[in-house]
């Protein structure tokens, strides 16, 4: 299997500031996106805070066994996906005691929505409403569940999905990385087939592009990098009132590179 990858990230038309982050490790196959809150440029520290602090615990992870794991390691998941969790245990931490600390950044906290990839195994860990996606043969399930009031509410069948979408209180979170002393991370896994397209998405795009844009765009893109910057543009042809980010990962069938010699030397040749 061989992966492609594409980002990016975008003001949008309406905020001042970026308050989203993302990063991508190629020689982990590593992917973090976060989406930050707090105001004044808060939000963009908190995103960069969480973003900079899993990939370091990751990466530290990696190099030796004995890297602390914090927070409760989940006993049916993999050593690997636990470490994920455990990287946004150490984010939490991290932006809370920075709040602590400074009281202008009071209340700040972000969002993650962070995948680990082994061999054909996908690692997921989240917190919030960032989300992420699974395109299969078509078809497009989401892979997290937001930790939001509409949510919520949605799960418990006060609200309709349809109802949920117009609530002028989509924005308002259940859970958050840094906002208090300590968060349940939401982990799971999933085993990855060629032809599988990941995406993963702050609610800067999903609150603006419908679930069955999203797929046609994934379906219809010819690169990973050109299906996120055509996310991006739609959340911001319909308003763009947030900032919005995407990274798209493709699963793609390995080549063989005698193979394709083999394929040169005959078009050169022929």
């Amino acid at each position: 299997m061989r992966i492609q990858t594409g980002a990016r990230t975008d003001l949008g038309r309406v905020r001042k500031n970026n308050e989203d982050s993302y990063q991508i490790e190629p020689a982990l196959s590593l992917f973090v996106l976060s989406d930050g809150m707090g105001g004044e440029a808060h939000g963009e520290v908190a995103s960069n805070l969480a973003v900079q602090t899993i990939v370091t615990h990751c990466q530290q992870s990696e190099n030796s066994r004995t890297t602390p794991i914090f927070g409760e390691s989940q006993p049916d998941v993999s050593e690997r996906t636990n470490r994920l969790a455990s990287a946004i245990h150490l984010a939490n931490r991290k932006i809370y005691e920075m709040a602590a600390a400074n009281p202008e950044q009071k209340g700040m906290g972000a969002t993650i929505v962070s995948a680990w990839i082994d061999g054909q195994k996908l690692s997921l860990a989240h917190v919030g409403d960032s989300r992420a996606y699974l395109l299969r043969a078509g078809s497009l399930d989401q892979l997290t569940a937001d930790h939001s009031l509409v949510a919520e509410k949605v799960r418990i069948g006060i609200l309709t999905p349809q109802e949920a979408d117009a609530s002028e209180m989509q924005s308002v979170l259940t859970r958050a990385v840094g906002t208090n002393a300590t968060v349940q991370v939401d982990s799971n896994e999933q085993i990855l087939l060629v032809g599988d397209t990941l995406l993963l998405c702050s609610d800067g795009l999903t609150r603006m592009v419908t679930d069955p844009e999203i797929a046609s765009t994934l379906l219809t893109s010819t690169s990973a990098q050109e299906a996120a910057d055509r996310l991006v543009d739609l959340a911001n042809d319909y308003g763009g009132v947030d900032n919005v980010s995407a990274i798209v990962i493709r699963v793609t069938q390995k080549s063989d590179g005698m193979l394709d010699r083999l394929k040169v030397w005959k078009r050169n040749s022929g």
